[in-house]
């Protein structure tokens, strides 16, 4: 890790979790408290009761999971209603979400809205920079908020250059407070986001950031790895090698339809809470027409928020019927979570974990390992990626709830990051995220129990220090 990496994490480790907590999250309760039928909205506004229940029937009725009772729990314990007529395209790598984000920004006719936690000084960030710079000059306005811990090693002049060519800038929450704007000064409240919206109709998110470690494909892309078993002891070999000599995996979406109204609102309300200066002029928020045939949420969470992202999390994992798969990049989880994961194992549910075994965080790396004992005693199978560094954070459960963003499965996103997942509600998604999976599962290698049990006793010492330590952050 970079050491202005290192000095972000530490920046951001400051405030105690001691006064933060995450919120119980019951689905019998949640049940009492939800609709019949869940609400739905369009391009054209909400959806009448009984067009919605066509829409649903049609589309979720041979669902293992109850998906019209899981849209109604979600919508109760969120506020958040579902939002039909959108086209969802899945970007499994860097290269190929970097052409289409590229591509999306080069067409751009009145506004790009840009939020990512890091932007780095490099080739391709340097090529983000220019191409958003040619755009303002030839008319489109662009506003871009980065985080501030995020970019922390990255040199004023690369944001000067931007802000010298038009574009509009926003660091969110300075780690010097006499910078600071809006509610107070909270070095320890981050924008994780990474989102992107162009004219209001066209959104990316998921877990990509702006950055040369996106340059090229993860090694296994479209590879003959293979699954094998084994302890998962030593280090990191992301620390070894260095974290830039591996392909990074990670997940984004593009979204097309009314559902990217949403994300825009997300980008417009985090701009105003930072109290910055007034968003130029440009069409925002216009009528946009439907898109596709895909029924999705957009679930935005931020520090002292509603947690959002971690109720609808918790309540698809207790109401699972079939099947959990998760890739998750940084997975270090709350009592809560453990709970839903080995109770769900427990009772059938096919339970998969694909994470990390080169990390760029040693810290997270091993206090998530402090957790594999109990969950494979308990069911859930186990496998780390091989040979990249594991960024994605999705979920698809029963083959037909799936989720791609920017949350890790820990505390820090739940309570002090601002982040951003789409939950798109369907079979059709929902089996191109089990073949990414599948891919996923393909490249990694079993952790069983009994070759973990085999572990040596300085890789259970790290485990137990880093678990520590991580509570205390």
């Amino acid at each position: 890790m970079k050491a202005s990496r290192w000095l972000a994490f530490i920046l951001a480790g400051w405030t105690l979790l001691a006064c933060a907590s995450l919120p119980e999250v019951d689905a019998d309760r949640a049940k009492a408290r939800a609709n019949a039928v869940p609400a739905v909205v369009s391009a054209n506004g909400k959806l009448p009761r009984q067009t919605t229940e066509q829409l649903l029937r049609k589309r979720w009725s041979k669902s293992t999971l109850d998906l019209k009772g899981q849209a109604a729990l979600e919508e109760a314990a969120t506020g958040v209603p579902l939002i039909a007529g959108n086209q969802v395209q899945l970007l499994f790598d860097g290269p190929q979400t970097m052409a289409e984000m590229m591509k999306a920004i080069a067409a751009a006719k009145d506004h790009i809205n840009f939020e990512t936690y890091i932007f780095d000084q490099d080739e391709l960030g340097m090529k983000f920079a220019d191409l958003l710079i040619q755009k303002q000059k030839q008319g489109v306005v662009v506003n871009v908020i980065y985080d501030s811990v995020g970019t922390l090693g990255v040199p004023q002049e690369f944001f000067d250059h931007m802000k010298e060519g038009g574009v509009k800038l926003l660091a969110f929450n300075p780690v010097n407070p006499a910078k600071a704007r809006g509610n107070g000064w909270k070095v320890n409240a981050r924008d994780h986001r990474k989102m992107l919206v162009v004219d209001g109709r066209v959104g990316f998110t998921g877990g990509i950031n702006i950055s040369d470690t996106y340059s090229k494909s993860s090694p296994f892309r479209g590879g003959s790895g293979g699954a094998g078993s084994g302890s998962g002891g030593g280090s990191s070999p992301a620390r070894e090698k260095g974290e830039n000599d591996v392909g990074w995996r990670d997940t984004h979406v593009r979204i097309e339809g009314p559902a990217v109204q949403a994300m825009q609102w997300l980008f417009v309300q985090t701009w105003i809470e930072q109290d910055a200066d007034d968003l130029r002029d440009a069409k925002y928020f216009t009528q946009v027409a439907p898109a596709g045939d895909k029924v999705l949420r957009v679930l935005g969470s931020k520090p002292e928020g509603h947690f959002e992202i971690y109720k609808a999390l918790q309540l698809a994992m207790q109401e699972a019927k079939k099947s959990i798969h998760i890739t998750c990049a940084y997975f270090v989880p709350d009592d809560q979570t453990m709970e839903a994961l080995t109770d769900a194992a427990r009772r059938g549910v096919d339970v998969q974990l694909v994470l990390p075994s080169v990390s760029d965080s040693g810290l997270v790396f091993h206090a998530g390992r402090a957790f594999y004992q109990p969950l494979l005693e308990a069911g859930v199978k186990i496998y780390e990626l091989k040979l990249s560094v594991l960024h994605a954070k999705t979920a698809v459960i029963d083959g037909v709830w799936s989720t791609v963003g920017s949350t890790n499965l820990d505390r820090r996103s739940f309570l002090h990051n601002s982040e951003v997942n789409v939950i798109v509600m369907g079979d059709v998604f929902g089996l191109e995220m089990e073949k990414a999976f599948k891919e996923d599962l393909h490249n990694s290698k079993e952790i069983t129990l009994v070759e973990w049990n085999k572990r040596p006793i300085s890789n259970r010492l790290k485990e137990w220090l880093a678990r520590v330590w991580d509570y205390w952050l």
